[in-house]
């Protein structure tokens, strides 16, 4: 019966913990804290990054979507551009306005097909350019996603080693082996590991999906420099007929 006894015992002293997430925080010691307010702070800022990034790419496609619409709805491309909004904030509008301010300032001087011809390359070269410094602006706080990605798990690790020595430092103090002395250590130590997992899980997905988003939109704004070359290269044909 003493076995037994001692048994229920255990059992009741480990229930008195408060093995709530709310009571394992509290629980936990200084370090382990610091841990897990390292990765919640990490997961809001990571789903903020996320939800923005999301939404702002939902609003550049639609975006794209109408000014390629009235972009091979215009007369000419003289016309469509006094009528684009410089201020805009839209990489195509950026792109397109870098092309035809080279178009306009070296237009008049071209002579030949072979000056048609460098025009043309300037133009594709100047839009690329733009190309690039939009894509620096899209890309923006993708890099914290892929450090959070690639640390949380670390980070957890870290706690969960130091729960863990936690636990072996009570059996050390108390001599007791029982799972009384060990639980508490083991429980904040398992949550630390969780909680990087959490928090892990979300950003890696997030940083893949929004690079490839960014990527496809890439890859759209480049097929609008090889058509707008290509209504250059038709412009200058035409002027040279």
């Amino acid at each position: 019966m003493n076995g037994v006894d001692e048994v229920v015992t255990t059992v009741t002293e480990v229930a008195n913990h408060d093995l709530s997430l709310l009571g394992l925080f509290s629980q936990a010691s200084f370090t382990v804290k610091l841990v897990i307010l390292l990765l919640i702070g990490c997961s809001f800022w990571s789903w903020s990054i996320i939800f923005a990034k999301f939404s702002f790419i939902r609003n550049l496609k639609a975006r794209a979507d109408r000014f390629e619409e009235s972009f091979w709805n215009a007369v000419s491309l003289d016309t469509f551009y006094d009528g684009v909004n410089p201020k805009e904030d839209d990489p195509f509008v950026s792109v397109f306005i870098a092309g035809m301010k080279e178009l306009r300032r070296t237009k008049a001087k071209v002579k030949s097909v072979i000056g048609g011809i460098s025009l043309r390359d300037r133009v594709d070269r100047l839009m690329r350019v733009a190309v690039g410094r939009e894509m620096v602006y899209l890309e923006q706080h993708l890099g914290f996603l892929a450090t959070v990605g690639a640390t949380a798990p670390f980070v957890g690790l870290f706690g969960t080693v130091w729960g863990i020595m936690n636990s072996f430092e009570s059996i050390g103090f108390s001599q007791n082996t029982s799972l009384t002395a060990v639980a508490p250590g083991i429980a904040e130590a398992l949550f630390a590991t969780a909680l990087g997992l959490v928090v892990t899980i979300p950003a890696v997905i997030g940083y893949n999906k929004i690079s490839s988003e960014i990527n496809k939109y890439q890859g759209r704004l480049e097929a609008f420099i090889d058509e707008f070359s290509a209504v250059i290269s038709r412009q200058i044909e035409d002027s040279e007929v």
